[in-house]
């Protein structure tokens, strides 16, 4: 496999944070921008040879092709095999599910989470560890270090991978195994929660909900989930194809930009249940009929409820919270 070698200066203000590194696609756009960030995470990584790596993102604009790119770079820095997400799609929890699944060394996901999408919107890069979680900042500050004083980079001369086919393909001596985005994730759904239950609840009750995925990439999980799998009627999910802009809109699960759906639930015929998740899939809004649930609230009452999911039959020991979902979660875990 032809492998090339090319000579780059660094550029500022590479700096990730636990969600990555987030700019402008103009910005990720110029010459040896992105190349630079990917060697610079692969060199801070350590020795790649025969490790594995899972890609994917939310669908965004300058997704697959930014993938390309990281998948030449992979196949030149050693790593032996590659799964991506069909089209590039993967959500950031079904990411993490993968990881852990194949037993990766680590994810590369792409996503901006909730900034607008386009040609003149965002684009971002995180590294995930074999845990599924985000780079520790001992990795994050590695990579920037690198970042700051890389000379060259290396990538393969090879082909595009065919990101629309399942299946295995390779890449020089690297395997890229192209998979079905929804179906690993749904299993561990169907792992964790009783969905038979959940679905005769649904299908035999007059319980109604609606679910946006405002044309990011919750939308084909949704589907698949919850029309599919659990019984909701066709329909139940809105705004659910994802698209390059998001549709011209900006998925950041709130009162503002949820606005159809928050239309719909404050209406005289509202549905029981409403929620929407961001661009990649790792927040959400809950609403019930005419009245909103705060995240903080929703996270407690996952927390006090835990017991009632199979999965977590036994309790748990603890939750991730955030400033935003720390007050209501606290007072359960003291109680």
């Amino acid at each position: 496999m032809p492998i090339s070698t090319i000579n780059t200066s660094p550029f500022e203000g590479q700096k990730p944070g636990t969600s990555g590194l987030r700019k402008k696609v103009s910005v990720f756009k110029q010459s040896h921008y992105l190349e630079n960030f990917i060697q610079s995470t692969f060199n801070a990584l350590g020795d790649c040879e025969g490790k594995t790596l899972v890609v994917g993102g939310d669908g965004r604009y300058y997704n697959q092709t930014a993938i390309q790119i990281i998948l030449k770079m992979a196949a030149a820095n050693g790593f032996s095999h590659v799964w991506v997400g069909q089209n590039g799609i993967l959500s950031t929890p079904a990411a993490s599910c993968v990881i852990r699944k194949y037993k990766a060394f680590g994810g590369l996901i792409l996503s901006a989470s909730h900034n607008p999408a386009g040609i003149d919107g965002d684009f971002g890069i995180k590294f995930n560890t074999s845990n599924g979680g985000p780079a520790p900042e001992s990795i994050t500050g590695k990579i920037y270090e690198h970042s700051a004083e890389i000379t060259e980079y290396k990538i393969s001369n090879a082909a595009d991978i065919a990101l629309h086919k399942l299946g295995q393909q390779t890449l020089g001596s690297m395997t890229v195994e192209v998979i079905d985005p929804v179906s690993d994730y749904a299993q561990l759904m169907q792992s964790i929660f009783d969905f038979p239950k959940i679905k005769t609840f649904i299908t035999t009750s007059d319980f109604s909900m609606r679910f946006d995925a405002m044309h990011a990439v919750t939308g084909p999980y949704a589907i698949e989930i919850l029309e599919n799998l659990l019984g909701a009627p066709k329909g139940t999910v809105i705004n659910g194809i994802p698209l390059p802009d998001f549709g011209n809109g900006h998925p950041d699960p709130n009162l503002t930009y949820a606005e159809e759906l928050v239309t719909e639930l404050f209406s005289d015929n509202a549905p029981d249940f409403g929620a929407a998740s961001d661009g990649d899939g790792d927040r959400n809004m809950i609403l019930g009929k005419q009245f909103f649930v705060t995240p903080s609230d929703s996270l407690a009452i996952l927390a006090a409820n835990a017991q009632l999911v199979p999965a977590y039959k036994n309790g748990i020991t603890g939750i991730a919270r955030s400033m935003p979902t720390s007050q209501a979660a606290d007072r359960v875990a003291e109680k």
